[in-house]
């Protein structure tokens, strides 16, 4: 095809592969995934066989480039041509560590095992083969001269159509790498509270790594499209790729200097080597690379300008609406001064108290309480936290406390879930839930004080309760249909059994309590009481809080909350834990609040 036909059909070829490959996401890569291993292997053994060629047939001595002397000749020569000339190649690079960009999907051993053996040789000897050719051509003006590893290629009619076919299936698998990498650094963003939430779908009931998120998707297909037609040639791809990739880079090995001072407690004089020796290799990449600013560089730079602004508007306003939340929390003297039922009608049942605090009464709590004259005759104020490590164990899942006297029946619960745990569904939870309150109860009833307990403000004492499966010797709970109760447990254990169910439908709860030790009268009283209200039913209480800039707040706070924070609360998707509760149950309270 001639140069003049073919740029008409490059870039709308490119574009219809985007699509299809933006398209087929739903469907997750484990469906898929079973084609990437193979065609990187052929990738990479084909490249390296394409070097090995260039380098016996060209050039058989090219191997002592490998000494430095050549590259502090080739600087030495060149001077400042030789150095902006490092921001062009910085494509050697940008393509390698794509393959492991979701390093979720992959183990440390792997990933050290696959580069030490195939992928660092292959790309040695493709551009050892490059570099063979280039020397006996270099003069040769040529069209191709861009694409000297295909040189040869080209010229065998065999060879091109099934080199093309892989080299497209290898980008592909390298463009699925980076999408998978993005759809798992949001996700995690979003757990962190540094990123607006979106919606996470798991695509593998296997592999809990391996999500989807629309949104993401979409944007991504968007953006690839617009730089696909914008630039339509590769050479400010490649500026664009190059700068992005050794900022990521050297922004790492300035991390990595903390990493072993603070987690390796290594000397400081190691981390300061450290980043002065590669430090030193990146920069001089880096300060090459910006010279190609105005040459597609531009556009790493102005998207990630995009979403820092995105994610510390989100996070600013995630900050002051949890500092409202901290300074107007309702005393516990308040609490005390509504007597035990809290000035208000008991109904029954269990009310579940949505709040981000961990200490204190939430004053979405005031506000329900001051506006209706009812509540439940058990109140549990659940804080859902999501915490910087991948799993939390199931017995550290739940910490549980009173808040305020024993006869309040008000309850503290913080459940921590891990950014890769899966949130179970509100069956299993409420169940989880129960039965971590019951064996709260009963631990404290046995060795007040004993238990593994963190003090934390408003005097609340907080003990680490794990779920059903995690305490197999506490307290358990079943639940039977009224018409068929099924016969009562092993002789070591007693049960506790809360009275018959009014109507027949509703299902008959009981906790299967050790006999040994002892629980005092008191917390058999409360334990009954939790049956009759878990049998009564959950309700979920949302507070909906609209954030606003107090008045005399500054231009810039005003533009930040009230329009920049507010336009992402009001597009982004509600929490794991709100989507998740049943809509039939859940109350929303709504409270502006002024920042």
């Amino acid at each position: 095809m001639s140069k003049e036909h073919h740029k008409y059909v490059e870039v709308p070829v490119a574009c219809i592969i985007l699509i299809g490959l933006f398209a087929l996401q739903h469907y997750g890569t484990h469906r898929v995934g079973f084609l990437f291993a193979p065609v990187v292997l052929v990738w990479l053994l084909c490249i390296s066989a394409i070097g090995l060629y260039n380098i016996i047939h060209w050039n058989p001595h090219v191997y002592q480039a490998f000494s430095p002397y050549y590259m502090y000749k080739f600087f030495r020569k060149t001077q400042r041509g030789g150095w902006m000339s490092l921001g062009g190649i910085l494509l050697c690079i940008t393509g390698s560590e794509a393959m492991f960009a979701d390093l979720g999907h992959f183990s440390q051993l792997s990933i050290k095992i696959a580069f030490t053996f195939l992928v660092y040789p292959s790309l040695i000897l493709a551009y050892m083969g490059q570099a063979a050719y280039l020397s006996q051509h270099h003069i040769i003006e040529s069209e191709f001269s861009a694409n000297c590893n295909y040189q040869n290629v080209i010229t065998s009619e065999k060879l091109r159509w099934p080199v093309l076919v892989i080299a497209i299936l290898a980008a592909v698998v390298g463009s699925q790498a980076i999408i998978t990498g993005t759809f798992s650094i949001i996700k995690q963003c979003s757990s962190l509270g540094c990123f607006p939430r979106v919606k996470v779908i798991h695509t593998s009931s296997k592999i809990h790594g391996q999500i989807y998120i629309p949104e993401i998707n979409w944007l991504l297909m968007v953006l690839c499209l617009a730089v696909t037609v914008g630039f339509r040639d590769t050479r400010r791809m490649g500026n664009a790729s190059g700068l992005a990739v050794i900022t990521v880079m050297l922004v790492t090995t300035c991390l990595m200097s903390l990493v072993i001072v603070l987690c390796w407690q290594k000397s400081v004089f190691l981390a300061i080597g450290f980043v002065f020796f590669f430090g030193t290799i990146e920069a001089l990449y880096f300060t090459a690379s910006l010279t190609k600013f105005l040459e597609g560089a531009w556009v790493p730079i102005a998207l990630a300008f995009i979403f820092l602004i995105i994610m510390c508007v989100w996070h600013y306003g995630t900050q002051k609406k949890y500092e409202f939340d901290v300074q107007n929390k309702v005393s516990i003297n308040w609490l005390l001064s509504l007597g035990p039922s809290l000035g208000i009608v008991r109904v029954h049942g269990i009310g579940l108290v949505h709040t981000e605090l961990v200490s204190g009464i939430p004053a979405i709590f005031s506000h329900f309480v001051t506006n209706l004259p009812a509540f439940h005759q058990v109140l549990v104020f659940l804080c859902i936290k999501s915490v910087p490590v991948p799993h939390v164990k199931p017995e550290e899942r739940f910490l549980v406390g009173h808040i305020g006297p024993r006869e309040y029946r008000l309850y503290r619960c913080i459940v921590r879930y891990g950014y890769r745990d899966v949130h179970k569904d509100d069956m299993e939870f409420e169940k989880d839930l129960v039965c971590s309150i019951a064996e709260f109860i009963r631990s404290e009833s046995v060795a007040p004080g004993s238990v593994n307990e963190d003090l934390v403000k408003d005097d609340d004492k907080m003990t680490v309760v794990g779920t059903c499966s995690s305490h197999t010797e506490g307290v358990q709970m079943r639940e039977d249909d009224a018409d068929n109760i099924e016969a009562a447990g092993p002789s070591e254990l007693k049960e506790i059994w809360s009275p018959p169910p009014v109507m027949k439908l509703r299902k008959r709860v009981r906790f299967i309590v050790p006999k040994s030790p002892e629980i005092d009268t008191g917390a058999r009283e409360e334990l009954q009481e939790l049956m009759e209200a878990r049998e009564a039913g959950i309700a979920y209480i949302l507070g909906h809080s609209y954030v606003k800039a107090k008045q005399g707040s500054s231009l810039i706070k005003k533009l930040v909350i009230n329009y920049g924070y507010e336009f992402l609360r009001r597009n982004s998707r509600l929490s794991t834990y709100a989507l998740s509760v049943p809509h039939a149950s859940t109350l929303e309270v709504g409270m502006i609040y002024h920042v």
